[in-house]
């Protein structure tokens, strides 16, 4: 038996990178999982290729109308969710985006992503979450919801201060959500999961900022890792299963740091 058994679980962003790795991670162990991710292409070929326990939906994580379109889609279809993994966002456009050369536009664009998107999704997720009454208080057998933060909401990034507040805004309302849910005995977890330096699309898409060969980029930054190598997103997915999972029954609030030990410096 899978340690998700059975359980229905939404995935956001889940056509590349983070998010398809932990929407595999889910399939593998019993989910019936669907991807809610704002690329259609990338959505329904990952979803394809996770065959008949996956679907895609379209989905804008800024909007508020998607997020209830969403969430009636899936209880319409495959009934009340169990996981919520808050994986959708985005980075900076620049190389450098410095307090003096943040603009407000790109200062806006990304917390409507990274933090307004994980705001609708921990409100609409606890709501169907809570559909009915059958919801086991607490314990295994209860929802658990996965908002992805980063390292960069642990410490300061003075290169990129969007970026660092938006996942310090997620990390924050992760403890507020996890408390909020426990205090009304909703049988609802919710954690953070702060990734590193990782191998992948995003990873690349930031050495790839200011052009030139991204080899040495790459290198420079796996010198910050006590551990001497990039993550790849499978070891933050497994992460992630961990916290959705009856595992983590007991695990609510928390942020689970995956980064090779940059941060215990």
């Amino acid at each position: 038996m899978g340690r998700v058994e059975g359980k229905i679980a939404i995935v956001t962003g889940g056509g590349t990178g983070i998010g398809r790795a932990a929407a595999t991670r889910l399939v593998e162990e019993g989910a019936k999982l669907i991807i809610a991710e704002s690329n259609s292409e990338t959505g329904q070929a990952a979803a394809d290729d996770l065959g008949k326990d996956a679907a895609f939906i379209q989905h804008d994580v800024r909007d508020e109308a998607s997020w209830q379109s969403l969430m009636a889609a899936v209880a319409r279809e495959h009934g009340r969710p169990d996981i919520l993994i808050n994986n959708a966002g985005i980075l900076a456009t620049t190389i450098n985006q410095t307090l003096a050369e943040t603009e407000m536009d790109e200062w806006r664009a990304i917390q409507a992503v990274n933090v307004e998107g994980v705001f609708l999704g921990c409100k609409y997720g606890v709501a169907a979450m809570t559909a009915d009454s059958g919801r086991k208080k607490g314990g295994a057998g209860g929802g658990a919801i996965v908002n992805m933060s980063s390292m960069a909401g642990l410490i300061g990034t003075p290169i990129a201060v969007a970026y660092g507040a938006s996942k310090g805004a997620v990390r924050q309302l992760t403890k507020s959500v996890a408390i909020d849910c426990a205090r009304k005995g909703l049988g609802i977890r919710c954690n953070s999961v702060h990734p590193g330096i990782i191998r992948t699309e995003m990873g690349d898409a930031v050495m790839d900022l200011g052009g030139g060969d991204p080899a040495p980029k790459w290198a420079a930054s796996i010198r910050r890792i006590p551990m001497g190598e990039a993550g790849q997103a499978v070891d933050v997915a497994n992460c992630i299963l961990f916290l959705a999972s009856d595992e983590a029954r007991h695990v609510t609030g928390v942020e689970l740091v995956v980064d090779g030990g940059i941060t215990a410096i």
